[in-house]
């Protein structure tokens, strides 16, 4: 299961550790989602989440404010008793002194964000979905052509580098080489990006190791990128039927994610890059509202009626 430490977060979000004697390096959050603890204040612990990030707000916290000392008392051993992987105060609130007695006691780690409630639920479970999101890892290239995330793929040696080799020298950004890996960050939106070993290196047959970015510079090379379409090169076939028009879209799927795939055949003389950049040009124009397939059949259509009359 993946996992990000407490420590990571707080690097991360620029939180104020308020318990630094409790030791959080072996803190690990699990899952990308949070929990209010409105509802435990109030003394209601059923399907309390207790393994998720807790979040304090000005309610809440107004709320606890306004408990008598007996009352805090109870509801604080009972929410601190259980493993919680950290609570966090937002707007600066400062938790009080019993709150923060008691949090020590049970080695529950209480920190502290100057931002607003929302905003800072937004930023955290936005960065956990993107850390947490499951994972695989494929063999191709991923290039930013024209701001769609283009992944190339085929067999080895199919000549996969070498397009995005071409690509990149067109002015198009490398993701990654040989290795992606791809998150599912949400049930519409795949991620790519490098391992952090292969990261910028591009493996040319006959060459060997070539860095894009020192060659080409910073401008060249990109962290990350949502895939929009996939490329699969393969050997042309006189046996096979590629599709000429385009008419009906054709997918492949990454962790449950449907992605559209186009099937490219190699043969001399067919320049990849060029035909890369087209297919991410009209991929982005049928986003937009326009596809060429079916603008030719209309025509055509209006053109066996125009006969007809």
């Amino acid at each position: 299961m993946a996992s990000i430490s407490l420590q990571r977060i707080i690097d991360k979000m620029k939180l104020t550790n308020l318990t630094p004697e409790i030791d959080i390096t072996n803190i690990k959050i699990t899952q990308p989602d949070i929990n209010r603890p409105a509802l435990q204040m109030a003394g209601y612990f059923e399907h309390y989440e207790s393994t998720r990030l807790q979040i304090v707000g000005f309610v809440e916290y107004t709320y606890m404010e306004s408990l008598e000392e007996a009352r805090k008392l109870e509801i604080y051993e009972e929410l601190l008793n259980h493993p919680t992987p950290g609570i966090v105060f937002c707007r600066d609130l400062v938790p009080d002194p019993l709150f923060l007695e008691i949090a020590k006691k049970h080695g529950i780690p209480l920190l502290s964000t100057s931002k607003a409630t929302s905003a800072f639920m937004a930023e955290v479970i936005r960065w956990l979905n993107v850390k947490l999101a499951p994972c695989i890892t494929v063999h191709g290239v991923l290039v930013d052509v024209y701001g769609e995330g283009v992944l190339i793929t085929g067999e080895s040696g199919i000549g996969k580098s070498e397009a995005a080799l071409e690509l990149i020298k067109r002015g198009h950004r490398l993701v990654t080489d040989d290795v992606v890996e791809i998150r599912k960050v949400s049930e519409e939106t795949l991620i790519g990006k490098a391992p952090t070993v292969t990261k910028h290196f591009i493996e040319l047959r006959g060459i060997g190791i070539v860095d894009m970015k020192t060659l080409f510079g910073v401008s060249s090379v990109k962290e990350d990128q949502e895939i929009d379409l996939v490329i699969k090169l393969e050997e042309w076939s006189k046996e096979k039927e590629y599709d000429r028009l385009g008419m009906e879209e054709e997918y492949t799927e990454y962790l449950g994610n449907k992605v559209v795939c186009h099937t490219l055949p190699i043969r001399p003389g067919r320049n990849l890059a060029i035909i890369c950049e087209a297919a991410a040009v009209n991929h982005r124009q049928k986003k937009m509202g326009y596809n060429a397939a079916q603008e030719l059949y209309k025509r055509v259509q209006a053109s066996l009626q125009k006969d007809e009359e």
